[in-house]
């Protein structure tokens, strides 16, 4: 019977999150709002892999999902309503900042912490440094069992370093379709089978399994906007979890954080035969590499089928 209300909690979560993300993007996409009198279109579009377009409101429209969720999930406390709903929102509003306005002049912590060290704000510093602070304040309103001061304060810490760090990494992923969601969801699972984490990470996954379609598609993206949001989430559903366990996770992404910085996930991953069948599952197949000298075929009428015996 301990197990049933957890499960269902769960199971109702999930769906809150799922509906909520799935409504959000179909009113999104049918009216993209627009910015400083930007159509809306121009706004959220960009170029994906292929140079095809793609939407990034695929972001918006997980943020909504999962705050919904945090919201109306039934048997959650209020402390961890306003943790989930903080380290959420606030991830998805500093990654729709950098979104909207940041740009490629500067990358990874190397290249936005080396632009703030000359005295240039970049937006990506403005997210770095934000999600940090708002995820030490949400591991701060989420708590900790250590009776001791010196105890909590060292808890908020890691949880907070744990909820930015996560954050950061999903972003790290968000570079081909469906990958940052895959990753959401493989790694995900596990934290909804534990009893703190459950009430955490359950409307995150239902939200992002409803815009994998989508996103896999390559229709949409998370963007920063979702992928940050998505990673932060999971970071503090990861913070309900043992202090031992909680160290191993920090240190694990701490190391990925800086391999990012010499090491290219996606040709680790391309290199490496499971992964890559995971990444391409559900996806188009590559673009077949045009033979140099090759002269494009030339568009001509459409051929005309035979007539029916």
């Amino acid at each position: 019977m301990s197990m049933i209300r957890p499960a269902a909690r769960v199971l109702a979560g999930a769906a809150l999150g799922a509906v909520a993300a799935g409504a959000a993007y179909r009113s999104l996409t049918a009216r993209p709002p627009g910015l400083n009198g930007l159509p809306g279109e121009e706004v959220w579009g960009r170029t994906n892999h292929r140079g095809e377009p793609v939407t990034l409101l695929e972001g918006p429209a997980f943020v909504a999902g999962a705050a919904a969720g945090a919201l109306l999930t039934p048997g959650l406390g209020g402390r961890t309503r306003a943790a989930a709903l903080l380290a959420g929102a606030g991830a998805g509003i500093l990654g729709g900042y950098d979104d909207l306005a940041g740009s490629a002049d500067s990358r990874g912590f190397k290249g936005h912490l080396g632009a703030l060290a000359r005295g240039e704000v970049t937006s990506g510093a403005v997210k770095i440094l934000g999600i940090g602070a708002t995820g030490v304040v949400a591991a701060a309103i989420a708590g900790s069992p250590t009776p001791s001061r010196a105890g909590r304060a060292f808890d908020t810490l890691v949880n907070g370093a744990i909820v930015a760090a996560g954050a950061n990494l999903m972003n790290l992923f968000d570079l081909r379709p469906g990958r940052a969601i895959k990753v959401g969801l493989i790694t995900g699972v596990p934290l909804a089978v534990t009893p703190a984490g459950s009430a955490v990470v359950a409307a995150p996954l239902g939200a992002a399994a409803a815009l994998l379609p989508a996103d896999l598609a390559e229709r949409a993206m998370l963007g920063d906007t979702g992928s940050n949001a998505l990673g932060a989430l999971l970071g503090l559903a990861a913070t309900r979890l043992g202090r031992g366990p909680r160290l191993a996770v920090l240190a694990g992404l701490t190391g990925l954080n800086a391999a990012s910085e010499f090491v290219s996930f996606t040709k680790v991953i391309k290199n490496t035969p499971v992964l890559d069948r995971i990444d391409m599952l559900g996806r188009r197949p590559p673009a077949a590499p045009v033979p140099t000298g090759a002269v494009p075929a030339q568009a001509g009428p459409a051929p005309v089928a035979d007539p029916a015996p």
